[in-house]
């Protein structure tokens, strides 16, 4: 979760690195650092907070230094104390590593080599592996044509765990090794220099020509160019790709912050995504399939189950994706939290679809989960065979090589830590799946599919009309909950997991306790909860359960709870039943979740900001869980 970048070539490393952790400080923010090497020494500076505070501590220094790395830090071992922070250095101070994951083997390392006589400065797993570099450094140089790279490759071979770390070492000052195994790195390739990053914002500024480091890859970085390695120390021959990605597409854009702009570009990913994976001239009177998402007939042919694997605001996506395949497939579909299922999978079933859905395609626990599916499938006969499906907006990501079949969401690159853009990117990629399951299996007439997507496709302006005439409301709706301590969220249906999500949202960037319920089971126990102070959001759009929910409402004003309603423009019932509306566009109830969540996510934004939080960096979290 943490972030990495390194830099390489012929202009001054400092600033290049600190700007690549600025695009990166979303992995985390509780320290920063920068090492580089100078005038035969490495100069390492350490911060403990967010960047600004390395920042200030650079201020008015003279760093001509031509490589380096910087990391910015999501605590994991040890406290967010600057001694933890990275770059961690070997004990005579000639070697430096930064590291993002968890080294699972560190303790028995560490004491092996507080035995050999080292000695330790930091609580991190990290700190290990400068030391045992610097042991098989003096062994590697009495041979190897390349000892940096050869005692790098020794280390890795001992260590186990998810990570991925880059090494820069005082006496091999044109040089930076990189290692990956589990965790995210991508190499970037310029004119006579070369950059490494977790994650691509950090290289968009620089360049598009970019190549991700596979799991037991290494990299050699020279000014002259990049050699990758195995860490069996086979030289392999690899080619970058180039990123389709304008760097305008990472800045605010004149937005306050992140998760707003990111906000107003659903509209346009919901266009993205109609185009991406709807037949935008499709009919009932044709006789083809009204989606292109390109999944063949053995991964979707003569299902009996789906199982959708996730975590946070991509579970959530799963629960509409469950009710989308249900009710309009007659799929039966389970729901599973990553982190659970690792450990409690379900039975084996036949003609079983498995779905991981991870906006970043680097969840830890998703992967793992994905990959203990396809091991305890891969001896079984017929049936039984793994069909495994990703949905990621990241398809080069490590989900992309795990499983044959993904679903780009199309939601492009998203900074703020708390998802609003990816999620409904993913919601979109359920509706393109479930659609074309009903399809293949005649579930629905073609006249009700056509209906379907008509709707689908008025979804983009719909959104606009929200944001236009709700976000200034929403704002000033916010001004009464600055101090407000506990909010409930209400939805049956389909409108539940956006329940889940608004709720999630809340607690995510205002730190307020949230919780969203089914409407129905209120009065199963959260109702005991409820006073003048805690304020109840419902989400209650006509369909099916509509009178239920506004049932349920009144039972929560009895209570004295404000009730605020997320319902259509004009319903005059609604009007009566909630205190304070906030009203959207009149929309068939199975296509609702996509405009229901708008509304609370900007009443989370407008809390937060309210209350001066950092929005786009909620503390404790990170934008992409790459550790357990």
């Amino acid at each position: 979760m943490c972030g990495i970048v390194g830099y390489i070539g012929t202009q001054e490393a400092s600033g290049i690195l600190l700007e690549g952790l600025r695009k990166l400080e979303y992995r985390g923010y509780d320290s920063a650092g920068i090492a580089t090497i100078l005038e035969g020494e490495i100069h390492c500076v350490r911060a403990k907070g967010k960047l600004h505070n390395l920042e200030e501590k650079l201020a008015g220094e003279t760093n001509p230094a031509r490589t380096g790395i910087a990391h910015t830090r999501w605590a994991t071992h040890g406290k967010p104390e600057e001694y933890n922070a990275h770059p961690h250095m070997d004990m005579q101070q000639r070697i430096a590593v930064i590291q993002n994951g968890i080294i699972e083997n560190y303790r028995e390392l560490r004491e092996e080599l507080k035995a050999r006589g080292c000695e330790f400065r930091s609580e991190t797993d990290t700190e290990v592996v400068p030391h045992l570099i610097a042991e098989e450094l003096s062994k590697a140089e009495k041979s190897a044509e390349f000892p940096l790279l050869e005692a790098v490759r020794s280390v890795v071979n001992k260590l186990q765990g998810a990570f991925a770390i880059a090494v820069i070492c005082a006496d091999y000052p044109d040089e930076i090794i990189v290692a990956r195994q589990q965790a995210p790195v991508v190499l970037g390739f310029g004119q006579g220099e070369f950059y490494c990053a977790s994650d691509t914002p950090a290289l968009i500024p620089y360049t598009r020509a970019v190549l991700n480091l596979e799991n037991g890859e290494l990299a050699r970085m020279t000014p002259i160019g990049v050699e990758i390695y195995s860490f069996e120390g086979q030289r392999l021959k690899k080619k970058p790709r180039t990123l389709d990605v304008n760097p305008v597409m990472v800045e605010k854009q004149g937005f306050k912050h992140y998760m707003l702009k990111e906000i107003y570009e659903q509209p346009g990913v919901v266009r993205a995504c109609l185009e991406a994976y709807f037949d935008t001239e499709w009919s009932a009177a044709k006789a083809s399939s009204p989606t292109k998402i390109g999944l063949s007939d053995a991964v979707l042919d003569d299902l009996q189950q789906v199982q959708i694997i996730a975590c946070g605001t991509s579970w959530h996506a799963g629960l509409v994706g469950k009710y989308l395949l249900e009710q309009l497939a007659g799929i039966p579909t389970s729901v599973h939290y990553a982190s659970e299922y690792r450990y409690s999978a379900s039975p084996l079933t036949k003609n079983t679809l498995t779905i991981g859905v991870t906006q970043s395609g680097e969840t830890a626990d998703t992967l793992a989960a994905l990959a203990m599916e396809q091991e305890r499938r891969s001896t079984l006969s017929s049936g039984f065979e793994a069909r495994l499906l990703g949905i990621t907006n990241r398809p080069e990501s490590s989900l992309g090589h795990l499983v044959p079949n993904i679903i780009e969401t199309h939601a492009g690159i998203e900074i703020g830590v708390a998802a609003t853009k990816t999620f409904v990117a993913q919601v979109m990629a359920f509706y393109s799946l479930a659609i074309d399951l009903t399809y293949r299996r005649q579930a629905r007439s073609s006249e009700a599919l056509e209906q379907l997507l008509d709707g689908l496709r008025q979804l983009p302006a719909q959104i606009e009309l929200i944001l236009e005439s709700q976000e200034r409301y929403i704002e000033e709706l916010a001004h009464d909950f600055a101090e407000t301590q506990d909010f409930i969220f209400l939805g049956r249906g389909i409108n539940f997991p956006i329940a889940l999500e608004g709720a999630l949202k809340l607690k995510e960037i205002s730190y307020i306790h949230a919780e969203g319920y089914p409407a129905g089971e209120m009065k199963h126990g959260p109702i005991a909860l409820l006073d003048a102070k805690v304020p109840v959001v419902t989400i209650a759009m006509p369909g099916t359960v509509f009178e239920k929910v506004l049932s349920n409402a009144q039972e929560a004003r009895a209570r004295d709870a404000r009730l605020i309603g997320v319902t259509p423009m004009d319903e005059q019932e609604a009007a009566d039943t909630f205190d304070t509306l906030i009203p959207v566009p009149h929309v068939d109830e199975i296509l609702s979740p996509i405009l229901t969540v708008i509304p609370l996510q900007l009443l989370a934004y407008h809390i937060a900001a309210r209350r001066g939080l950092d929005v786009d960096q909620p503390r404790n979290l990170a934008k992409s869980v790459t550790v357990e």
